[in-house]
């Protein structure tokens, strides 16, 4: 199963990447994040990190970061542990620029296994509750 979701959002490409990159800093942009810790005392953009998330609702989710790319402008990461029903979830961010306004097109997306009952479940809460809402609270941080 893949969920996508994607924006244009009004700022420069490497304004964009510059809060994106940063693997410690969903809380500060996306609004269903109301934290976010770097265990073991890694650095945030150091590969085979893994950020400990709460959510606005109390669950907690633990990520690793499994490549950073500021070539491409591309972060991967996948789920150590989570509340959600799926496996093998690895989910992509990726900045590119909008050359004819100076904007930049986000996209994101996963690709996990879920057992057939609860898929388009997941689907929906993956591209909208998180990808969608976090590209939104993202355009809204850049614009001030």
């Amino acid at each position: 199963m893949r969920s996508f979701a994607s924006a244009v959002v009004e700022a420069p490409v490497e304004e964009v990447w510059e809060v994106v990159r940063d693997f410690d800093g969903l809380p500060v942009w996306h609004p269903a994040i109301a934290s976010s810790e770097i265990e073991d005392g890694r650095d945030a953009a150091s590969v085979g990190c893994v950020r400990h998330l709460v959510l606005g609702d109390g669950g907690e989710v633990r990520e690793r970061l499994v490549a950073l790319d500021d070539v491409a402008r591309s972060c991967t990461y996948e789920f150590v542990t989570s509340p959600f029903p799926v496996r093998s979830y690895r989910s992509t961010i990726h900045v590119l620029p909008v050359t004819a306004t100076g904007h930049s097109f986000v996209e994101w997306f996963a690709d996990f296994d879920s057992d057939a009952d609860v898929e388009a479940e997941m689907d929906q809460t993956f591209a909208r509750g998180v990808y969608a809402t976090g590209l939104k609270g993202l355009a809204a941080h850049l614009a001030g």
